[in-house]
């Protein structure tokens, strides 16, 4: 059944009413949601992509802000067409695996970032990754934004209810939702870091426990999963110093200091990044040398056995070669004799090694 045009609504400045133009077409599986935005609040109705740009430019105020998920070439390309978007932007969002950027095409400016999720332990395997990582994609526009998402986590339905239910912070335009997406990431930062901080503070306990077992193929994964979350945070830096120093105009002033809060944010991330990294690499080198101390200590521990086993072994060895004239082999306690040297050797021998803690 069609969707009937609504009588209008009226908005803060007295403007005649306009009728609302909304669109029977579903949204595609692709697209997550697709509203427009004027005054700081969500214009009723469902739009596609096409009728909600028209009613923004025929209003002449707003923005309209879609969000895609994972979509293909032939998916993004009607999308693309629409807003006038550039092909090499396109080719990025569609195909992923992008490092963090910012780039300007036109009027049009093109973000990257990576997402990250922290595996819980309850539900990590021991192939698992301990961090997950995505990328989201935001082209910005004067009258636009859109927003393109790479992985099963990271979601925008949280950020894109906090900024309805903050009108006056929305009516800043798009490069609010730019700084509110941004903001939720270096968020998840900050929270993935802080779990990992616990994780590490577990190993270093392990590793310094006196008589305990280190898995050192763990602390390699954890430096690892380290790793990957530095190739998301540090190459992020440089575009939020831009947008936070007016990179472009299309980011409005009031928003530019929300995002000098966002880089700080940022750079304390970074700096844990690194101080886990330089402390992995310590724990690292702390348990090869506390494996090689345990090597040192079972080898002792071989060697006395085999010092203590010899010494019967050679004693029967010798009075086994059975030659006639040897001393003590027609003695009746001969035999006896021999067990008590035996027995009296390995004593003297385990308590030598005991006493020099090499047992």
């Amino acid at each position: 059944m069609p969707n009937l045009p609504s009588l209008g609504l009226r908005n803060r400045n007295n403007r005649a009413p306009q009728p609302l133009i909304r669109s029977a077409a579903p949204v595609s599986a692709y697209v997550v949601d697709c509203a427009i935005y004027d005054d700081g609040r969500r214009v009723e109705g469902s739009w596609n992509h096409s009728d909600a740009i028209e009613e923004v430019r025929r209003r002449g105020s707003g923005f309209v802000w879609i969000g895609l998920h994972e979509p293909t070439e032939e998916q993004i390309n009607g999308i693309a067409e629409t807003f006038g978007l550039h092909e090499l932007a396109v080719e990025d969002a569609v195909h992923a695996h992008q490092r963090p950027k910012l780039e300007r095409y036109d009027n049009t400016l093109f973000m990257v970032l990576k997402t990250v999720r922290y595996t819980d332990t309850a539900t990590r395997s021991a192939t698992s990754e301990i961090v997950d990582t995505g990328e989201l994609m935001v082209f910005l526009g004067r009258d636009f934004v859109i927003t393109v998402r790479h992985g099963k986590h990271a979601g925008l339905a949280e950020v894109r209810s906090q900024l309805e239910a903050d009108p006056e912070q929305l009516a800043l335009g798009p490069s609010a939702v730019l700084h509110g997406v941004a903001d939720h990431v270096v968020d998840t930062y900050l929270e993935v870091t802080e779990a990992i901080q616990d994780d590490i503070d577990e190993i270093e306990a392990e590793v310094f426990e006196p008589g305990t077992k280190i898995d050192a193929e763990h602390i390699y994964l954890m430096k690892r999963e380290v790793m990957e979350l530095r190739r998301a945070v540090q190459p992020l830096t440089k575009p939020m110093q831009r947008l936070a120093e007016g990179y472009t105009p299309m980011v409005a002033d009031e928003v530019r200091s929300y995002f000098r809060n966002v880089e700080d944010h940022l750079a304390r991330v970074s700096e844990m990044v690194g101080a886990f990294d330089e402390l992995l690499t310590t724990l690292v080198d702390a348990t090869l040398a506390k494996i090689t101390l345990q090597q040192n200590t079972d080898m002792r521990k071989i060697s006395a056995w085999v010092a203590i086993v010899s010494t019967p072994t050679m004693i029967a060895g010798i009075y086994g070669m059975n030659f006639t004239h040897m001393p003590e082999t027609d003695w009746t306690f001969g035999y006896p004799l021999a067990l008590l040297v035996m027995l009296g050797a390995c004593m003297v021998l385990f308590k030598i090694f005991r006493r020099n803690k090499w047992l």
